[in-house]
Protein backbone atom coordinates (compact mmCIF):
# COMPACT_ATOMS: atom_id res chain seq x y z
CA UNK A 1 0.00 0.00 0.00
CA UNK A 2 1.48 3.50 -0.87
CA UNK A 3 1.61 5.58 2.04
CA UNK A 4 1.30 9.21 2.95
CA UNK A 5 1.91 11.65 5.50
CA UNK A 6 -1.01 12.43 8.13
CA UNK A 7 -2.85 15.87 6.48
CA UNK A 8 -4.18 18.11 9.49
CA UNK A 9 -7.04 19.94 8.23
CA UNK A 10 -8.43 22.99 9.79
CA UNK A 11 -11.73 22.77 9.00
CA UNK A 12 -13.02 25.74 11.21
CA UNK A 13 -10.71 27.79 8.89
CA UNK A 14 -13.72 29.64 7.11
CA UNK A 15 -12.86 29.91 3.00
CA UNK A 16 -10.80 33.36 1.90
CA UNK A 17 -13.35 35.68 2.65
CA UNK A 18 -13.62 37.64 -0.75
CA UNK A 19 -15.97 40.30 -2.45
CA UNK A 20 -19.33 37.98 -3.45
CA UNK A 21 -20.73 38.55 -6.91
CA UNK A 22 -23.21 41.02 -7.38
CA UNK A 23 -27.38 39.77 -6.05
CA UNK A 24 -29.07 37.83 -8.44
CA UNK A 25 -32.87 36.98 -8.74
CA UNK A 26 -31.42 33.34 -7.72
CA UNK A 27 -30.24 34.27 -4.73
CA UNK A 28 -33.98 35.21 -3.62
CA UNK A 29 -36.84 33.84 -3.42
CA UNK A 30 -40.06 35.18 -5.09
CA UNK A 31 -40.90 37.49 -2.70
CA UNK A 32 -37.73 38.83 -2.36
CA UNK A 33 -37.69 39.26 -6.07
CA UNK A 34 -40.95 40.88 -5.98
CA UNK A 35 -39.64 42.91 -3.04
CA UNK A 36 -35.95 44.56 -5.08
CA UNK A 37 -38.45 44.74 -8.33
CA UNK A 38 -40.26 47.47 -6.20
CA UNK A 39 -37.29 49.06 -5.04
CA UNK A 40 -36.59 50.04 -8.41
CA UNK A 41 -40.16 51.45 -8.85
CA UNK A 42 -41.52 49.05 -11.43
CA UNK A 43 -44.73 46.54 -10.19
CA UNK A 44 -43.89 43.33 -8.58
CA UNK A 45 -45.37 41.41 -11.51
CA UNK A 46 -42.18 42.17 -13.41
CA UNK A 47 -40.12 39.65 -10.79
CA UNK A 48 -42.39 37.22 -12.02
CA UNK A 49 -41.95 37.41 -15.56
CA UNK A 50 -38.33 37.88 -15.38
CA UNK A 51 -38.14 34.44 -13.35
CA UNK A 52 -40.44 32.81 -15.90
CA UNK A 53 -37.78 34.04 -18.53
CA UNK A 54 -34.86 32.57 -16.53
CA UNK A 55 -35.82 29.87 -15.11
CA UNK A 56 -39.06 28.77 -17.75
CA UNK A 57 -37.51 29.51 -20.71
CA UNK A 58 -33.72 29.48 -19.83
CA UNK A 59 -33.76 33.37 -21.25
CA UNK A 60 -30.78 36.11 -20.25
CA UNK A 61 -30.77 38.21 -23.08
CA UNK A 62 -33.14 41.14 -22.29
CA UNK A 63 -33.67 41.20 -25.96
CA UNK A 64 -36.14 38.53 -25.92
CA UNK A 65 -37.97 39.86 -23.01
CA UNK A 66 -40.66 41.23 -25.16
CA UNK A 67 -43.27 41.11 -22.35
CA UNK A 68 -41.07 43.63 -20.51
CA UNK A 69 -41.53 47.47 -21.26
CA UNK A 70 -38.89 48.70 -23.26
CA UNK A 71 -37.94 51.39 -20.70
CA UNK A 72 -37.95 49.18 -17.92
CA UNK A 73 -36.09 46.19 -19.65
CA UNK A 74 -32.52 46.47 -19.13
CA UNK A 75 -32.61 48.42 -15.45
CA UNK A 76 -34.64 45.49 -14.41
CA UNK A 77 -31.91 42.51 -16.45
CA UNK A 78 -29.30 44.62 -14.85
CA UNK A 79 -30.18 44.39 -11.14
CA UNK A 80 -31.81 40.86 -11.12
CA UNK A 81 -29.51 39.35 -13.85
CA UNK A 82 -26.29 40.33 -13.86
CA UNK A 83 -23.46 38.51 -15.49
CA UNK A 84 -22.00 35.51 -12.99
CA UNK A 85 -20.25 32.86 -14.85
CA UNK A 86 -18.24 33.99 -17.75
CA UNK A 87 -17.06 31.92 -20.37
CA UNK A 88 -13.33 30.96 -20.69
CA UNK A 89 -14.00 27.00 -22.39
CA UNK A 90 -16.21 24.22 -23.11
CA UNK A 91 -15.07 21.36 -24.77
CA UNK A 92 -17.17 18.22 -25.38
CA UNK A 93 -16.38 14.19 -25.63
CA UNK A 94 -18.42 10.74 -25.09
CA UNK A 95 -19.76 11.63 -29.28
CA UNK A 96 -20.98 15.29 -28.11
CA UNK A 97 -22.68 13.20 -24.88
CA UNK A 98 -20.52 14.91 -22.35
CA UNK A 99 -19.79 18.42 -21.68
CA UNK A 100 -17.33 20.02 -19.70
CA UNK A 101 -17.69 24.52 -19.29
CA UNK A 102 -14.93 26.51 -17.60
CA UNK A 103 -16.14 29.31 -15.85
CA UNK A 104 -14.31 32.73 -14.75
CA UNK A 105 -16.32 34.54 -11.65
CA UNK A 106 -16.41 38.14 -11.12
CA UNK A 107 -13.14 37.90 -8.91
CA UNK A 108 -11.61 35.72 -11.35
CA UNK A 109 -11.70 32.76 -9.86
CA UNK A 110 -12.29 29.71 -11.89
CA UNK A 111 -14.94 27.29 -11.65
CA UNK A 112 -16.04 23.78 -13.83
CA UNK A 113 -19.43 22.12 -14.66
CA UNK A 114 -20.20 19.24 -16.71
CA UNK A 115 -23.13 18.10 -18.26
CA UNK A 116 -23.84 13.97 -19.04
CA UNK A 117 -26.70 13.27 -21.17
CA UNK A 118 -27.74 9.56 -21.39
CA UNK A 119 -30.52 8.18 -23.70
CA UNK A 120 -33.15 9.14 -20.94
CA UNK A 121 -31.87 11.49 -18.70
CA UNK A 122 -29.36 14.49 -19.15
CA UNK A 123 -27.13 15.34 -15.36
CA UNK A 124 -25.35 18.38 -14.72
CA UNK A 125 -22.61 18.02 -12.28
CA UNK A 126 -22.20 21.58 -10.46
CA UNK A 127 -19.21 23.15 -7.99
CA UNK A 128 -20.40 24.88 -5.22
CA UNK A 129 -16.75 26.15 -4.28
CA UNK A 130 -13.77 27.49 -6.42
CA UNK A 131 -11.50 24.44 -5.39
CA UNK A 132 -11.71 22.70 -2.50
CA UNK A 133 -10.28 22.71 1.06
CA UNK A 134 -10.81 18.79 2.45
CA UNK A 135 -7.14 18.07 0.53
CA UNK A 136 -7.77 14.46 -0.56
CA UNK A 137 -4.37 13.78 -2.18
CA UNK A 138 -6.26 11.14 -5.45
CA UNK A 139 -8.37 14.52 -6.63
CA UNK A 140 -7.34 17.30 -8.60
CA UNK A 141 -9.82 20.07 -6.64
CA UNK A 142 -8.59 19.02 -3.46
CA UNK A 143 -4.73 19.55 -3.93
CA UNK A 144 -5.24 22.81 -5.57
CA UNK A 145 -6.77 24.55 -1.97
CA UNK A 146 -9.48 26.33 -1.31
CA UNK A 147 -10.13 29.89 -3.01
CA UNK A 148 -13.66 30.84 -1.64
CA UNK A 149 -17.58 29.87 -1.39
CA UNK A 150 -19.89 30.47 -4.17
CA UNK A 151 -22.74 31.86 -3.53
CA UNK A 152 -26.20 30.43 -4.12
CA UNK A 153 -26.89 31.87 -7.47
CA UNK A 154 -23.13 31.25 -9.15
CA UNK A 155 -24.14 27.97 -8.37
CA UNK A 156 -27.53 28.21 -9.51
CA UNK A 157 -26.32 29.52 -12.59
CA UNK A 158 -24.48 26.76 -13.76
CA UNK A 159 -27.74 24.39 -13.76
CA UNK A 160 -29.65 26.95 -15.72
CA UNK A 161 -26.53 27.46 -18.38
CA UNK A 162 -26.52 23.65 -18.92
CA UNK A 163 -30.16 23.23 -19.00
CA UNK A 164 -30.06 25.77 -21.67
CA UNK A 165 -27.42 23.42 -23.66
CA UNK A 166 -29.83 20.49 -22.71
CA UNK A 167 -32.91 22.05 -24.25
CA UNK A 168 -30.91 23.30 -27.55
CA UNK A 169 -30.69 19.67 -28.30
CA UNK A 170 -26.51 19.91 -28.35
CA UNK A 171 -25.99 17.06 -25.97
CA UNK A 172 -25.74 13.64 -28.66
CA UNK A 173 -28.59 10.85 -27.89
CA UNK A 174 -30.29 12.44 -24.29
CA UNK A 175 -34.08 14.07 -24.03
CA UNK A 176 -33.56 18.20 -24.66
CA UNK A 177 -34.50 18.47 -20.85
CA UNK A 178 -31.78 18.48 -17.92
CA UNK A 179 -33.40 16.19 -15.35
CA UNK A 180 -30.56 15.32 -12.64
CA UNK A 181 -28.73 17.44 -11.18
CA UNK A 182 -25.26 15.99 -8.46
CA UNK A 183 -23.24 18.48 -6.66
CA UNK A 184 -19.37 16.67 -7.02
CA UNK A 185 -18.25 19.02 -8.70
CA UNK A 186 -15.27 21.48 -7.45
CA UNK A 187 -15.62 21.90 -3.52
CA UNK A 188 -17.07 20.64 -0.70
CA UNK A 189 -20.71 21.21 -0.83
CA UNK A 190 -21.73 20.64 3.06
CA UNK A 191 -18.72 23.22 3.38
CA UNK A 192 -20.82 25.48 1.69
CA UNK A 193 -24.25 24.51 3.66
CA UNK A 194 -26.45 27.78 3.74
CA UNK A 195 -25.96 28.58 0.27
CA UNK A 196 -25.89 24.95 -1.38
CA UNK A 197 -29.19 23.98 0.57
CA UNK A 198 -30.53 27.56 -0.64
CA UNK A 199 -29.65 26.50 -4.51
CA UNK A 200 -31.35 22.95 -3.87
CA UNK A 201 -34.34 24.79 -2.93
CA UNK A 202 -33.86 26.85 -5.95
CA UNK A 203 -33.48 24.05 -8.31
CA UNK A 204 -36.60 21.84 -6.89
CA UNK A 205 -38.81 24.82 -6.59
CA UNK A 206 -41.38 24.69 -9.82
CA UNK A 207 -40.81 28.04 -12.38
CA UNK A 208 -40.88 30.90 -12.12
CA UNK A 209 -39.53 30.12 -8.51
CA UNK A 210 -37.30 28.17 -9.94
CA UNK A 211 -36.08 25.11 -11.87
CA UNK A 212 -38.61 22.74 -11.50
CA UNK A 213 -36.29 19.47 -10.70
CA UNK A 214 -37.57 16.38 -8.33
CA UNK A 215 -35.73 16.15 -5.20
CA UNK A 216 -35.18 12.84 -5.62
CA UNK A 217 -33.03 13.90 -8.54
CA UNK A 218 -30.95 15.68 -7.08
CA UNK A 219 -27.58 13.99 -5.25
CA UNK A 220 -25.24 16.12 -2.48
CA UNK A 221 -21.70 14.67 -2.10
CA UNK A 222 -19.64 14.91 0.97
CA UNK A 223 -16.80 13.50 2.32
CA UNK A 224 -17.79 12.99 5.69
CA UNK A 225 -18.94 16.37 7.37
CA UNK A 226 -21.02 14.53 10.68
CA UNK A 227 -23.06 17.93 12.14
CA UNK A 228 -23.75 19.08 8.59
CA UNK A 229 -25.16 15.30 7.86
CA UNK A 230 -27.17 15.82 10.40
CA UNK A 231 -28.27 19.38 10.01
CA UNK A 232 -28.95 18.19 6.23
CA UNK A 233 -31.33 15.30 7.83
CA UNK A 234 -33.72 17.69 9.30
CA UNK A 235 -34.27 20.20 5.56
CA UNK A 236 -36.90 18.35 5.06
CA UNK A 237 -35.56 17.28 1.56
CA UNK A 238 -35.67 14.18 -0.39
CA UNK A 239 -32.26 14.27 -2.07
CA UNK A 240 -29.93 11.76 -2.24
CA UNK A 241 -26.76 11.77 0.20
CA UNK A 242 -23.30 10.37 -1.58
CA UNK A 243 -20.68 9.41 0.71
CA UNK A 244 -17.14 9.56 -0.58
CA UNK A 245 -16.05 7.12 1.59
CA UNK A 246 -12.87 5.15 -0.41
CA UNK A 247 -11.80 3.04 2.73
CA UNK A 248 -13.59 1.19 5.23
CA UNK A 249 -10.95 1.40 7.51
CA UNK A 250 -9.78 4.77 9.99
CA UNK A 251 -5.81 4.13 9.15
CA UNK A 252 -6.36 4.17 5.62
CA UNK A 253 -8.83 6.50 5.74
CA UNK A 254 -7.28 9.28 7.75
CA UNK A 255 -4.69 9.37 4.91
CA UNK A 256 -6.87 9.21 1.37
CA UNK A 257 -9.25 11.90 3.13
CA UNK A 258 -8.43 13.81 5.76
CA UNK A 259 -11.28 15.14 7.42
CA UNK A 260 -11.44 11.19 8.30
CA UNK A 261 -8.53 12.42 11.26
CA UNK A 262 -11.72 14.38 12.80
CA UNK A 263 -15.06 12.11 12.68
CA UNK A 264 -13.87 8.13 12.22
CA UNK A 265 -15.67 5.67 9.72
CA UNK A 266 -17.67 4.56 12.53
CA UNK A 267 -19.06 8.22 13.24
CA UNK A 268 -19.82 9.00 9.65
CA UNK A 269 -21.95 6.22 8.99
CA UNK A 270 -23.77 6.43 11.86
CA UNK A 271 -24.37 10.15 10.22
CA UNK A 272 -25.32 8.52 6.79
CA UNK A 273 -27.66 5.93 8.01
CA UNK A 274 -29.39 8.86 10.43
CA UNK A 275 -30.23 10.69 7.16
CA UNK A 276 -31.63 7.27 5.33
CA UNK A 277 -33.05 6.86 8.30
CA UNK A 278 -35.12 10.52 8.71
CA UNK A 279 -35.63 10.65 5.04
CA UNK A 280 -35.94 7.55 3.32
CA UNK A 281 -33.16 7.57 0.96
CA UNK A 282 -30.76 5.57 0.10
CA UNK A 283 -26.78 6.61 0.95
CA UNK A 284 -24.62 6.34 -2.04
CA UNK A 285 -21.36 5.13 -1.03
CA UNK A 286 -18.70 6.33 -3.46
CA UNK A 287 -15.42 4.77 -3.71
CA UNK A 288 -12.25 5.00 -5.54
CA UNK A 289 -10.53 1.85 -6.69
CA UNK A 290 -6.98 2.86 -6.04
CA UNK A 291 -4.28 0.08 -7.79
CA UNK A 292 -2.76 -1.70 -4.54
CA UNK A 293 -4.30 1.40 -1.83
CA UNK A 294 -7.56 0.09 -0.92
CA UNK A 295 -8.52 -2.76 -3.27
CA UNK A 296 -7.66 -5.43 -1.45
CA UNK A 297 -9.88 -8.35 -1.05
CA UNK A 298 -9.89 -8.04 3.16
CA UNK A 299 -10.97 -4.57 2.71
CA UNK A 300 -14.05 -5.11 0.07
CA UNK A 301 -14.98 -7.84 2.37
CA UNK A 302 -14.83 -5.25 5.68
CA UNK A 303 -16.48 -2.59 3.64
CA UNK A 304 -19.69 -5.58 3.11
CA UNK A 305 -19.79 -6.23 7.12
CA UNK A 306 -20.10 -2.19 7.50
CA UNK A 307 -22.99 -2.29 4.96
CA UNK A 308 -24.85 -5.13 5.13
CA UNK A 309 -28.44 -4.88 5.94
CA UNK A 310 -28.56 -1.05 5.27
CA UNK A 311 -30.01 1.53 3.03
CA UNK A 312 -27.05 1.48 0.92
CA UNK A 313 -25.63 1.13 -2.36
CA UNK A 314 -22.20 0.97 -3.38
CA UNK A 315 -20.79 3.07 -6.09
CA UNK A 316 -16.82 2.13 -7.43
CA UNK A 317 -15.42 4.32 -9.04
CA UNK A 318 -12.05 3.79 -11.57
CA UNK A 319 -9.76 6.02 -9.77
CA UNK A 320 -9.37 8.68 -12.96
CA UNK A 321 -5.99 9.82 -13.71
CA UNK A 322 -4.86 14.08 -12.55
CA UNK A 323 -1.65 15.52 -13.39
CA UNK A 324 1.27 14.18 -11.57
CA UNK A 325 -0.42 11.82 -9.66
CA UNK A 326 1.57 8.07 -9.26
CA UNK A 327 -1.79 6.37 -8.33
CA UNK A 328 -3.52 3.90 -11.38
CA UNK A 329 -6.83 2.41 -10.85
CA UNK A 330 -7.53 -0.84 -10.12
CA UNK A 331 -6.80 -3.40 -12.98
CA UNK A 332 -10.50 -4.39 -13.89
CA UNK A 333 -10.17 -8.33 -12.15
CA UNK A 334 -9.32 -6.74 -9.24
CA UNK A 335 -12.45 -4.57 -9.71
CA UNK A 336 -14.75 -7.48 -10.57
CA UNK A 337 -13.30 -9.31 -7.58
CA UNK A 338 -14.62 -6.21 -5.00
CA UNK A 339 -17.63 -6.39 -6.69
CA UNK A 340 -18.80 -9.94 -6.55
CA UNK A 341 -17.47 -9.45 -2.52
CA UNK A 342 -19.60 -6.88 -1.79
CA UNK A 343 -22.94 -8.48 -3.33
CA UNK A 344 -21.58 -11.84 -2.12
CA UNK A 345 -22.26 -9.91 1.22
CA UNK A 346 -26.28 -8.58 0.53
CA UNK A 347 -24.56 -5.52 -0.85
CA UNK A 348 -25.91 -3.62 -3.91
CA UNK A 349 -23.12 -2.32 -5.90
CA UNK A 350 -21.94 -1.37 -9.58
CA UNK A 351 -19.26 0.76 -10.97
CA UNK A 352 -19.32 4.39 -12.76
CA UNK A 353 -19.08 4.99 -15.84
CA UNK A 354 -16.00 7.27 -16.17
CA UNK A 355 -17.82 9.77 -18.61
CA UNK A 356 -15.33 13.01 -19.51
CA UNK A 357 -12.39 11.37 -18.77
CA UNK A 358 -10.69 12.77 -22.09
CA UNK A 359 -11.61 16.41 -21.24
CA UNK A 360 -10.43 16.13 -17.31
CA UNK A 361 -14.28 16.23 -16.50
CA UNK A 362 -14.63 12.89 -14.88
CA UNK A 363 -14.49 12.17 -10.66
CA UNK A 364 -11.60 13.54 -9.21
CA UNK A 365 -10.44 15.70 -12.46
CA UNK A 366 -11.61 19.28 -12.34
CA UNK A 367 -9.11 21.67 -11.59
CA UNK A 368 -10.26 24.80 -13.17
CA UNK A 369 -7.29 25.05 -15.06
CA UNK A 370 -7.27 27.90 -17.86
CA UNK A 371 -5.38 27.08 -21.03
CA UNK A 372 -4.38 28.94 -24.03
CA UNK A 373 -7.39 28.02 -26.35
CA UNK A 374 -10.73 30.14 -25.82
CA UNK A 375 -13.87 28.52 -27.71
CA UNK A 376 -17.43 29.17 -27.30
CA UNK A 377 -20.10 27.07 -26.31
CA UNK A 378 -20.98 23.77 -28.33
CA UNK A 379 -17.51 23.61 -29.63
CA UNK A 380 -15.79 19.60 -30.18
Amino acid sequence: MTSLPLTPVNLDAPARRAAMPPRHLADLDLAGRQALVAELGEPRFRARQVSTHYFGRLVRDSGQMTDLPAAAREKLTDRLLPTLLTPVRELTCDGGATHKALWRLHDGSLVESVLMGYPDRVTACLSSQAGCGMACPFCATGQAGLTRNLSTAEIVDQAVYLAGVAASGAVAGSPPRLSRVVFMGMGEPLANYNRVVAAIRRLVAPAPEGLGLSQRHVTVSTVGLVPAIRRLASEDLSVTLALSLHAPDDGLRDELVPVNQRWKVSEVLEAAWEYAARTGRRVSIEYAMIKDVNDQPWRADLLGRLLAGKLAHVNLIPLNPTPGSRWDASPKPVEREFVRRLRDAGVSTTVRDTRGREIDGACGQLAAAEGDEIVGPGAP
